[in-house]
């Protein structure tokens, strides 16, 4: 299986407005933003990524814009990885949501929140996290399994991505934190996933790559092993 940098889109003019932006159209990059999105660019320059794949939301597609133009990459879109449909909640201020009986749900326990006219929490975990693996399997199968690619996506969907990952119930979900443009990293293998990073906001890259392939490991070990005593590292 291959490595994927899960990339939360840049700042929007939605974020800090203290408004559920949603799936709301238009809703683009703030000028802070737009220098995120350019940044990527230097900060992904010693990672070869194979493909990139894109929520439908503008925001998103903004976001890859100088990174597809740098790579002459062209991005597969993913409905599946769209942001949380929060239907009657949808431009609602937060302010006023968090008088809202379902918010403690949200809060403390998102697997049995259902947003009024829209979708569920666990719902959006079983539909990210079935896209995310599919779309690994592809890319390993088309570029090898010491590839890497680049998934961008919103907030909640890539901490209920990271929730699987770890192992952990979404409704541990809440205690992770995804920043705008930040950068987090799982390695899939056949036995389990590797977290390399989260919420990375400038920190270098170089070294989530990895290795190629040897004939035969040294120390005996198969591909989704864990190492023990903790993992040696990779220089960069």
């Amino acid at each position: 299986m291959a490595t994927v940098v899960l990339l939360r889109h840049a700042r929007s003019t939605a974020n800090g407005s203290g408004v559920l932006a949603g799936r709301s159209p238009g809703v683009e990059l703030d000028e802070n933003g737009r220098k995120q999105a350019d940044e990527l660019v230097s900060r992904l320059a010693a990672v070869p990524i194979a493909e990139i794949v894109c929520s439908p939301l503008l925001r998103c597609e903004q976001t890859i814009a100088p990174l597809v133009a740098g790579r002459g990459l062209t991005p597969v879109t993913e409905p599946d990885l769209a942001e949380v449909d929060y239907g009657d909640w949808t431009n609602r201020e937060l302010k006023d949501l968090a008088k809202e009986k379902l918010w403690s749900v949200v809060q403390q326990h998102p697997s049995a929140a259902v947003f009024p006219g829209g979708e569920g929490l666990a719902n959006v975990q079983s539909r990210a996290v079935a896209a995310v693996r599919a779309h690994d399997a592809r890319v390993a199968s088309t570029h090898g399994n010491d590839a890497v690619w680049l998934l961008c996506s919103h907030g909640d969907v890539l901490k209920a991505i990271l929730a699987d990952a770890l192992g952990q119930h979404l409704d541990s979900f809440q205690r992770i934190v995804v920043n705008p443009a930040s950068v987090s990293v799982v390695q899939y293998t056949e036995t389990r996933p590797f977290v390399l990073r989260m919420n990375d906001n400038g920190g270098e890259l170089a070294s989530i790559v990895p290795p190629k392939p040897k004939p035969s490991e040294a120390d005996g070990s198969r591909p989704g092993d864990a190492v023990p005593g903790g993992d040696p590292g990779r220089t960069a």
